[in-house]
């Protein structure tokens, strides 16, 4: 075997003899089952060993362990046999496996030392690694967040997911600006996952409802594929515990394949139900414009909740016990279902269906565990992302489960006409069902409040909105149905790891590092905020990874930053509502003053790098429009001979934790700007701000949180309060709206051509007229504009002063103690699953 010089049969194999070793913590123990696992579980050709065969090897050294504490959990949690919490959610944003589990697990000396014997560095091995395509944005981070706590928490927990093969989509920066193509990170192989050919549950499309002659109903016919599953280990940090994130795959069965009709030479027909199959994991949300896109979509949320719940019953049947089956009133104390947005809404029927229709229980018995067994997170308080489904569209794919659905709205409807008069004419908007005849749909948000046992929100103002606007009527009806949990972030992954340095002098000055898995005691750094050494250890920390930042940045885009300019960060999900239009507008201004200035003025300014990243959906051509724009305005600033040692534009393509990992930890100030009471909570800016960026921002989401904790004179506050919104938008249709010449000013220089050829009208359209569809500046940006531009002054002249900057970064920090998932984790097992640790011992 070749070592990593490529020598064969020289190095590697005569320094480490290979030997299967799943319990290694010694370096050459470790290098020893490394070459094992390259020459006996080979998926290379055998005279490899170049850096990617390293990683698939060392990856599957790593796996032998998890394997075996997974193992013990599974065990553990079997003799116990606690109540568990499922958590069900259409995304994961797992990001790199190898350095989060070696960190976890507390062996990345040893591993990092065993590579070397090897002829590598654990920082070459670990770059190989590609990004899991499991997610988008925040609510797939969240989620794999939530799993890193579960863990550690030594909670009995699982998570459940699809297995997209070409996740959302790998996004690639052209002259055109965004363009899409499919995620690669299976065309080999994860070796992170564990297939469970003894865990496979049908799963049914279409078909009708037959009536049996007692009355009971059964679903019948249709396509029916089978769910897959495959395991994810999900390990704790410096705990035995090791749970599982289950994803399930689609197939249809070798009896599927009408070998006739293909002997015929009718491939597409003979193999139809096979293809269908395998559309339903290939990619994350699939357009829906199209009737087959909603199908499809639709197949996919169904799919992750009937094989979730399947297995989960078969979980809590497996537990009989010799005098019988278990009762079904004990599924609420020994099962917590908790749906990750409206996505999984679906569990709320299928968990009926399956009660009623496979199990022999009454309605009220399994309306009775269905609705004592679920709850549900909201996400969003936008029109567009609260799910509403097509009645006839439903009536098609999932009819019994339309059924349950009226069933469950007539009964809720005759509560309200029998118990609650007064909501009587406000029926048509609190009903599950929307009878509009235009328009007849099933509204998911409404389902799952009917029928959860509880619902939250993401942030204190984000749970507000929910209970005083969106969801109020139904507060009146159940008004200890209602909680906040504000997100976490796991500091193990955002700081431990990401940022070593700053990691190293925070548990010097503390004198622990308990911290990792106990985030309030962050507040210690308070008392040395002021102290010169530590400001001076901290500044070299933040240079250190800026200056990673910096070489990452001309590797991926061929743009060189100045490692001394400040570095001005927006990434996240490219929506209006997140306006990195505003963020545009205000270093398009900036770039306009900068060109007006003479060279003596320009060198008095604060000199400054904006990188701003993260994909748009494919089909929202506004968001395109923008990436399009960020682009443009960056090849036309980073070239200007007068400006660019004072200004530079980059747009950071294909955002996605790992390129997170390098941005959040290199940044020093990050913008969270959404238009107030848009945002439910937001977690970047608890990443940014745990690792001393300050942020400028509204109050919005958690940054009302994130202010209070670290202090306001730290946070560069503008902008609207989401409780002046609708009165400046009502002021806006009046006609009352009078822009700052600012906004007027970057907007007609946006226009004049300087960035290109390409059209900006409808883009810049969307912040003209006082009405009217993709009209009005619906997200405020010309209103908020002003305050914003003056709050970036502001930032400007404190980066000139280092010493209260550098205090500033420190209390960020120090106040970021409050945003560990810990936190909110052992808040939802205690007020929301009612569920205790149950550590491996």
């Amino acid at each position: 075997m070749a070592n990593a010089n490529g020598k064969a049969g020289t190095g590697v194999s005569d320094k480490v003899s290979e030997k299967a070793n799943p319990e290694a913590n010694e370096a050459t123990e470790i290098a020893g089952n490394i070459i094992y696992h390259a020459k006996y579980s080979p998926h290379f050709s055998p005279l490899k060993f170049g850096p990617e065969q390293a990683l698939y090897a060392t990856a599957e050294s790593l796996r032998d362990r998890l394997i075996q504490l997974w193992n013990e959990t599974y065990l553990h949690f079997h003799k116990v046999d606690p109540k568990q919490t499922y958590y069900l959610s259409m995304e994961y944003l797992q990001g790199r496996a190898l350095t989060n589990a070696i960190g976890n697990l507390d062996l990345k000396g040893p591993y990092a030392d065993a590579l070397r014997k090897l002829g590598y560095e654990l920082e070459e091995i670990a770059e190989q690694e590609k990004d899991a395509a499991l997610g988008n944005g925040g609510l797939g981070r969240l989620a794999s967040c939530f799993l890193d706590s579960m863990a550690t928490l030594n909670l009995p927990a699982w998570g459940y997911g699809l297995r997209y093969r070409h996740g959302l989509f790998k996004q690639l920066i052209t002259k055109k600006g965004q363009e899409e193509v499919a995620e690669d990170w299976l065309e080999k192989f994860s070796p992170w996952e564990i297939v469970r050919h003894d865990v496979v549950f049908p799963v049914r499309f279409f078909g009708h409802v037959q009536i049996n002659p007692d009355g009971s109903r059964k679903w019948v016919g249709g396509d029916v594929v089978q769910a897959l599953a495959y395991d994810v280990p999900i390990p704790g940090f410096k705990t035995k515990n090791t749970i599982s994130l289950r994803l399930w795959e689609a197939k249809a069965r070798a009896v599927d394949l009408d070998l006739f009709q293909f002997n015929e030479g009718e491939y597409e027909l003979a193999a139809q139900l096979h293809s269908r199959a395998q559309q339903i994991c290939t990619v994350l949300y699939p357009g829906d414009a199209t009737e087959n896109g909603k199908f499809l979509r639709l197949k996919q949320q169904f799919f992750l909740c009937s094989a979730s719940l399947q297995d989960i019953i078969s979980r809590f049947n497996e537990r009989s016990t010799g005098e019988g089956s278990r009762k079904w009133s004990e599924f609420p104390s020994k099962v917590a279902v908790q749906m990750n947005d409206t996505h999984p809404t679906l569990a709320i029927p299928e968990l009926m269906r399956l009660l009623m229709d496979d199990n022999g229980l009454g309605w009220d018995e399994a309306w009775d565990v269905t609705s004592k067994t679920v709850a549900y997170t909201n996400h969003t308080v936008l029109p567009e992302a609260l799910e509403k489904w097509s009645q006839s569209l439903m009536w098609k794919l999932l009819p019994r489960h339309m059924e349950i659905i009226e069933e469950i709205d007539k009964r809720f409807v005759q509560t309200i006409r029998s118990t609650r008069v007064d909501l009587e004419d406000k029926l048509s908007s609190l009903s599950i069902l929307d009878h509009n005849p235009q328009k007849p749909v099933v509204r998911m948000a409404n389902l799952c409040v009917v029928s959860s046992h509880t619902v939250n929100g993401v942030a204190q103002l984000h749970s507000d909105i929910l209970k005083d606007e969106l969801f109020a009527d139904y507060v009146s009806i159940w008004p200890n149905k209602f909680q906040n949990k504000t997100n976490g972030i796991t500091p193990r992954r955002w700081l431990r790891f990401c940022s070593p340095e700053l990691s190293d002098i925070i548990t010097k000055w503390l004198k622990t590092d308990k911290w990792i898995t106990d985030l309030d005691l962050l507040t210690g750094l308070r008392q040395f905020a002021d102290n010169e050494e530590l400001q001076s250890e901290w500044a070299s920390a933040k240079a250190a990874n800026k200056q990673r930042l910096a070489q990452y940045i001309e590797r991926v885009t061929g743009v060189s930053i100045d490692t001394n300019s400040l570095f001005d960060i927006q990434v996240k999900r490219i929506h209006e509502y997140k306006r990195q239009l505003m963020n545009i507008l205000g270093v398009i201004y900036r770039f306009k003053k900068l060109k007006e200035m003479k060279p003596e003025e320009r060198k008095k300014t604060t000199p400054r790098t904006v990188m701003i990243g993260g994909k748009a959906f494919a089909t929202y051509t506004n968001a395109k429009r923008i990436v399009k724009l960020v682009s443009d305005v960056g090849d036309v600033v980073n070239s200007d001979p007068e400006v660019n040692e004072y200004l530079k534009v980059v747009f950071v393509p294909n955002y996605n934790v790992t390129v997170a990992e390098m941005l959040i930890p290199g940044s020093e100030l990050s913008q969270h700007i959404s238009t107030a009471g848009m945002e439910a909570s937001g977690t970047s800016n608890m990443k940014f701000a745990l690792n001393g960026c300050l942020i400028i921002g509204t109050l919005d989401g958690a940054n009302v949180e994130i202010r209070e904790e670290i202090g306001e004179e730290n946070f560069f506050l503008f902008g609207a309060t989401a409780d002046q919104v609708p009165r400046l938008r009502k002021e806006r249709e009046d006609g009352l709206f009078k822009p700052d010449p600012r906004f007027e000013e970057a907007k007609q220089f946006a226009k004049s051509g300087v960035f290109g050829t390409y059209d900006y009208g409808p883009l810049l359209d969307s912040l003209e007229g006082n009405t009217g569809y993709g009209r009005g500046d619906y997200f405020l940006v010309g209103y908020d504009f002003a305050s914003y531009m003056d709050a970036q002054a502001k930032v400007d002249e404190a980066y000139k002063d280092r010493k209260r900057w550098l205090k500033m970064s420190i209390m960020s920090t120090a106040g970021s103690g409050k945003f560990s998932s810990d936190r909110t984790i052992a808040q939802y097992a205690k007020e929301i699953w009612n569920i205790a640790a149950c550590p491996v011992p």
